[in-house]
């Protein structure tokens, strides 16, 4: 036996079937819903597209981590020694964390102590000078402008005993580590007699109120989140869902084709960000976000009146002349009823009941029985 199978005017010969293979072929066809099965009915009931108010919710796990930790460094070259702060530790600002010493440090404030004193001596030979310079004016023995010289150079004796001054207190301001805000001891960089080098960070602190929450949203939901939405973060540990809004986009995909966002607790009952931080928002606590965009209208239809064949989804519209197939664009599901980005007018009769097998049952006609 061969089987013709003739699609738009064409035919195309197919490998030869057996006799026994055709109840299997027509069995394949009645379990595709391609043909009605022996007894069969192919009634229809419609139902009418209705305009219904769609709020998505995008969700996507979320944790909270600092803005951005702050390094506390080495401003020299040194040993660190009377670090006594571990992690989870709270310091205040300019509390002394650790002190540097050694060689290096050793001789940085010897030099400093030595130009100290070699400015005070020049300063305190300029007051002399401009004291004798004085008194010879008075005697007529100088002249007014070796007074005004006299005066320039205490003046800028005065300077450099200032400056070497400022330099020497500088210098022992570095050699002490200091917390330069209240903060928290996220971790430690370096321990206690090691040598470190300029720039090296020895501890890093999060400052308060310094938290935020981080989540990556996927594919169709990047297009939904704007500044300033809001929703709720639910921590996974339990407890009352706490209000956020969105902060910052941060405009670069993550891995996986993620876009990160930051949100802020906000106050519940405004859209702006809330003056505190909620006391339950803790660093490293995770849990689900839920964002609410704005409500939009989409025309609903029952999920059961949606065909989909070669890669486009359809409806079988009911109308006076007939049904006829219309193209549409599905969204999200609800229930039993599926909301259509487009396609459909709202109030459009669909088929229900059988849509799969009414949208096909002319397909028999364009093959042929065996010859």
């Amino acid at each position: 036996m061969t089987m013709r199978l003739g699609l738009h005017g064409g035919q195309r010969r197919i490998r030869p079937l057996l006799p026994g293979y055709a109840p299997i072929v027509a069995f394949v066809f009645f379990a595709a819903g391609l043909l009605p099965a022996p007894g069969q009915s192919t009634g229809a009931s419609y139902a009418s597209a209705r305009p219904a108010s769609f709020t998505p919710r995008l969700t996507a796990y979320g944790q909270v981590e600092p803005i951005a930790a702050l390094a506390v460094s080495a401003a020299q070259a040194g040993v660190v020694e009377g670090l006594n702060v571990l992690p989870g530790m709270h310091v205040r600002a300019g509390q002394a964390l650790a002190r540097l010493t050694g060689p290096q440090v050793t001789a940085l404030l010897l030099q400093g102590q030595a130009d100290v004193r070699s400015a005070q001596a020049q300063l305190g030979a300029a007051e002399k000078l401009l004291t004798i310079q004085k008194r010879q004016l008075a005697a007529h023995l100088s002249t007014r402008e070796a007074v005004h010289q006299a005066e320039s150079a205490l003046a800028l004796a005065q300077t450099d005993f200032d400056n070497a001054q400022s330099r020497l207190q500088a210098t022992r301001h570095m050699i002490t580590i200091e917390s330069p805000a209240s903060a928290m001891v996220l971790a430690l960089n370096a321990a206690d007699g090691e040598l470190v080098g300029a720039g090296q960070p020895i501890l890093t602190l999060q400052v308060k109120n310094t938290l935020w929450l981080k989540a990556s949203y996927y594919g169709a939901d990047l297009s939904a989140i704007r500044i300033g939405l809001t929703g709720r973060f639910a921590p996974a540990g339990g407890g009352a869902p706490i209000p956020v809004r969105v902060s910052a986009i941060f405009g670069s995909l993550a891995a996986g084709q993620g876009e990160s966002i930051a949100l802020t607790p906000a106050s519940p009952d405004s859209r702006a960000p809330a003056s505190k931080p909620d006391p339950r928002w803790i660093n490293g606590q995770f849990g689900e976000v839920t964002l609410l965009p704005p409500p939009r209208m989409l025309v609903a239809v029952p999920t059961r009146s949606l065909i989909l064949d070669q890669g486009q989804w359809w409806v079988l519209v009911h109308t006076a002349q007939g049904d006829r197939p219309q193209a549409v664009a599905p969204g999200p599901a609800r229930g039993w009823w599926t909301y259509l980005e487009s396609g459909l007018a709202p109030g459009t009769q669909v088929v229900v009941e059988n849509a799969y097998l009414l949208f096909h049952r002319g397909i028999a006609q364009s093959y042929q029985t065996p010859d």
